[in-house]
């Protein structure tokens, strides 16, 4: 089996690789800060990837091909977050933010899908946020951020059904409170009840079993938000 994760030099992502790999997985970790997975292992390949780049998106792509002939499952986790009032918000905080968190995952999904669903069905799990779910609290300062992760949840609908044909599956998971970097930088001094390693355990048992009960569902994942 081979795991795509993004975002996996911190936080969550980064337990997420240990998760997998206690699976005996093969896992490709993608980061923009690849130094700071500071871990070896013959079943581990990490690849440099800069989501704020187009061009950055698509040769990790080429470069994930080539290190494996089909991907099982792919977390969509890579994102970025501004904390401003709405009226401060700039074109360039807005496009950052939307082309890390929506079109980056979409076109680098996009890249994959040939290699997915070859031998067995293909899980994609897109991380959304509570910010992103239909009807759940919203924040002052979290307009683009939660926007763009609302984006990424409709996304994971529209996948489910232009992929079921293929052999591959979509869902997305819209996390509550974790004690991660974002976490900090968007409520200061908040105290989650949850740590990466907790919500990555959960995700990865649901990336490896979630698609047998689910496909297209964005679904709350949160015992708590601030």
């Amino acid at each position: 089996m081979t795991v795509v994760i993004t975002g996996a030099s911190r936080g969550i992502g980064k337990e997420l690789i240990n998760f997998f790999l206690e699976n005996n997985a093969q896992v490709i970790a993608l980061s923009s800060n690849p130094t700071k997975i500071k871990l070896t292992h013959p079943k581990l390949q990490v690849i440099s990837a800069d989501f704020t780049e187009m061009d950055s998106v698509f040769k990790a792509a080429q470069k994930v091909k080539a290190a494996t002939k089909e991907v099982n499952v792919l977390i969509n986790n890579a994102a970025t977050l501004v904390s401003k009032p709405f009226a401060d918000i700039s074109v360039s905080d807005f496009e950052t933010t939307y082309r890390v968190n929506v079109q980056a995952p979409f076109f680098f999904t996009q890249q994959l899908i040939d290699v997915m669903g070859i031998t067995k069905t293909a899980h994609i799990v897109n991380i959304s946020s509570m910010g992103g779910y239909m009807g759940s609290a919203k924040f002052a300062g979290l307009s683009a951020y939660s926007s763009s992760k609302g984006a990424l949840s409709v996304l994971t609908e529209c996948l489910a059904e232009e992929l079921k044909d293929k052999n591959i599956h979509a869902n997305c998971l819209c996390l509550g409170a974790v004690n991660t970097e974002m976490l900090k930088q968007a409520f200061p001094g908040y105290q989650a009840p949850l740590n990466p390693k907790q919500m990555a355990d959960y995700i990865g048992n649901f990336a490896l079993t979630g698609h047998t009960y689910f496909n297209g569902k964005v679904l709350p994942i949160s015992v708590s938000t601030p």
